[in-house]
């Protein structure tokens, strides 16, 4: 089973696809953070059930088992579990770094501006009321900051990457199985983490695991699949299928702001799929996810030329440098959306923004991308 998962393994590393994906989430997380911006009805969420946040968390899971997998065949568990903690911690700093001076600029701006309302819009209320006791519960994850939430789902199931890991290469079908019950359990039980002052978190973990696990389980299982997904591919009736049901979640979406569209559909049913059940990730959202993913990896297959090409490089990039463009792009969506409260709300404007931030977000991805590779050079010429 080693020699074969190895091969496996092998065979999906250095897929450009997974930073290709992360990338564009990464863009598309900083456009939906930017309040009313028309940039932002050409996102992943106005087209379907699914948004970015999916596929963060998806691509994520994929990347990340696929790195401490092979670091558990060549090196053993014990050095792959250490390592996941200290990425744990890595992403815990960096969001309480992130968290403090966040929660202290939006103070700072909405005590200095004409906008006091960004303070309850920011969901950061209890940190100008009780700013120790926020602080404290910061350091526990139960302080909710607006566009804070994918970076604290993400150390929450890091945490538990260790298992993962450990269940997809040894028990591959007990581990779906377990996903699939804990993802049942959240939605039914109503499991969630509580948050402080009230509520629970924004994204439930305890749903949120299984589309991390279906990641993890396409890179190190997918490829034994391969022939017969090529084949389902292959078949016009599925990819007809596919594409019915990505018109039917577009229809559904795009009908709370086109009456004549809400007219057409039955009774109750934009109801039921509308919203799509974002914090405990409704199961019509996780098909459309998958759905999206059997076609797109039949369009854009792994040795797909355009991977390489200059337009696509800054988008790599960002996927690539994921956490500093993430945490960049929190701070640029707040500035954005000052920007844009502050001054004319015009077209042109939010246009101008959005270019902006995006711009601002690849040159951080460039810049610690060659800060890493003089470290390296470093490190090679003191040695």
């Amino acid at each position: 089973m080693t020699s074969t998962t190895n091969a496996e393994i092998a065979k999906a590393d250095g897929d450009l696809r997974i930073a290709l994906l992360l990338g564009i989430a990464n863009w598309f997380l900083f456009l939906d953070h930017i309040p009313h911006n028309v940039v932002g009805a050409l996102t992943m969420r106005n087209f379907g059930f699914s948004g970015a946040t999916d596929l963060f968390v998806f691509v994520g899971g994929y990347a990340v088992t696929l790195i401490y997998a092979r670091m558990t065949l060549e090196r053993g568990f014990l050095v792959a579990a250490t390592r996941i903690f200290k990425r744990v911690w890595q992403l815990y700093a960096a969001y309480i770094v992130l968290f403090v001076i966040y929660v202290e600029l939006i103070s700072y701006v909405a005590t200095r501006t004409a906008a006091p309302e960004i303070i309850s819009e920011f969901n950061i209320t209890g940190f100008i009321d009780h700013p120790i006791r926020t602080l404290i519960y910061g350091l526990f994850l139960q302080a909710k900051p607006l566009n804070l939430d994918v970076l604290q789902l993400t150390i929450a199931l890091m945490a538990f990457q260790p298992i993962i890991v450990f269940g997809l290469l040894y028990v591959p079908n007990a581990t779906v199985v377990a996903s699939v019950t804990l993802y049942a359990a959240g939605r039914l039980l109503d499991w969630n983490l509580s948050s402080y002052p009230y509520g629970d978190w924004y994204l439930n973990p305890f749903c949120w695991q299984l589309l991390f696990m279906m990641g993890g389980w396409l890179a190190l299982i997918g490829a034994r699949y391969a022939p017969a997904i090529r084949a389902m591919q292959a078949a016009p009736a599925l990819r007809a299928m596919a594409l019915l049901y990505l018109l039917f979640a577009l229809t559904i979406v795009s009908s709370s702001d086109i009456p004549a569209l809400a007219q057409m559909m039955p009774s109750g049913l934009s109801d039921v799929l509308l919203p799509n059940d974002r914090e405990d990730v409704a199961p019509h959202r996780i098909l459309h996810f998958l759905v999206l993913t059997f076609l797109f990896s039949w369009l854009v297959p792994r040795d797909w030329d355009y991977l390489r090409s200059h337009a696509l490089q800054p988008i790599i990039k960002c996927g690539e440098e994921w956490l500093a463009v993430f945490c960049a792009g929190v701070f640029l969506s707040f500035a954005a959306h000052l920007i844009l409260i502050t001054g004319p709300y015009s077209l042109a404007r939010q246009v101008a923004v959005s270019i902006a931030g995006i711009a601002a977000m690849t040159a951080v991805a460039y810049y610690v991308s060659w800060s890493k590779q003089q470290d390296g050079k470093s490190a090679v010429a003191h040695s």
